[in-house]
């Protein structure tokens, strides 16, 4: 069974909103680099939470924090680094 991932949205305006979902792309490296890819390219997040759709414009977004990271990544993605 894929453990659950926790996103954080940061909005522009200091409010926050947090979700947690089942693991979606599964073990599949391109998988995985191509959903986190689609995600960063997208101008709008978009989740469906208990049985509502979600629709977040980027523009009003500050930073969005997923945990843990998936394990593969795009290229131009740094990694390993540390929160301070």
């Amino acid at each position: 069974m894929n453990a659950d991932v926790s996103m954080s949205v940061f909005f522009l305006d200091g409010t926050k909103a947090s979700f947690t979902y089942p693991r979606q792309s599964g073990k599949d490296q391109a998988a995985i680099v191509a959903t986190v890819k689609k995600a960063i390219d997208a101008e709008r997040l978009v989740l469906e939470a208990d049985g509502d759709l979600v629709v977040i414009p980027m523009r009003s977004v500050k930073y969005v924090l997923v945990t843990p990271a998936p394990p593969h990544l795009p290229s131009g993605v740094f990694r390993y680094a540390r929160m301070t």
